[in-house]
């Protein structure tokens, strides 16, 4: 990969690497339409940051700007999540096989969950390369030694799921990793532009609000072991 196209939802998720880009003095923001682009580079890799805006269309429109405007080999998407996998704790990491909509709801019309109608995919595949150098990144940081990371699929929807039944039907019917709010229509407009994609979370919550356990929203933190794990895959990249 020559260019990398970087795009987290919330100021918090890119703040690390445009201080990175700005600390080697490679830093240029360039606007296009409602999105703020950060070029430069970050371990002698061209990249290209950008904050989407939380929901699936703000995170579609972004990835087609960046894919149309800036000529990335690739487009990785880094932030938090909420856990799904019974496995996963706070604080550890997901990277995506694959993304779906858990709230593409066509079933009146034979359509199974999720499923999107007259499309040729309903499951977005992450490029196998990105995915095992996040892994590779993940094991060579500190984190590794309290955390771990797991591939599996992400499943975003416009909704923050804090319900415990609403979780487990989404487990029921997708079986995710983890769920969010951007990463498949992201993994949805690099399909549509055939542009290798990743998506990398932190999971700051469980998705749940089971009685009897207080939920603890690690944004911050979450955020920056994401951002942390994004600069040492960029260090490691080919």
């Amino acid at each position: 990969m020559k260019k990398f196209g970087i795009i987290g939802a919330m100021d918090i998720e890119i703040a690390i690497l445009k201080k990175e880009m700005e600390s080697n003095g490679s830093l240029k923001q360039i606007t296009k339409g409602k999105f703020n682009f950060f070029e430069g580079k970050i371990a002698g890799k061209d990249v290209v940051v950008v904050k989407s805006g939380v929901g699936k269309v703000n995170a579609a429109c972004c990835a087609q700007t960046l894919i149309c405007n800036f000529n990335v080999d690739c487009v990785i998407n880094s932030g938090i999540a909420g856990a799904m996998a019974s496995e996963l704790q706070i604080l550890d990491i997901v990277v995506s096989t694959d993304a779906v909509y858990h709230d593409m709801d066509a079933t009146n019309w034979g359509y199974k969950p999720g499923e999107i109608p007259q499309s040729e995919t309903s499951n977005f595949i992450a490029d196998s390369k990105l995915v095992d150098l996040a892994v590779k990144a993940f094991n060579e940081s500190e984190y590794a030694k309290e955390h771990k990371i797991m591939k599996g699929r992400v499943a975003s929807g416009d909704q923050f799921i804090a319900d415990a039944a609403l979780k487990a039907k989404i487990n029921e019917n997708f079986k995710p990793a983890c769920v969010e709010m951007e990463g498949a229509a992201i993994a949805h407009a690099c399909w549509l532009n055939n542009v290798p994609f990743m998506i990398l979370r932190c999971l700051s919550d469980n998705a749940s609000d089971v009685v009897g356990t207080t939920n603890t929203f690690n944004e911050q933190t979450a955020a920056d072991e994401s951002a942390a794990i994004m600069l040492g895959l960029l260090k490691t990249s080919f």
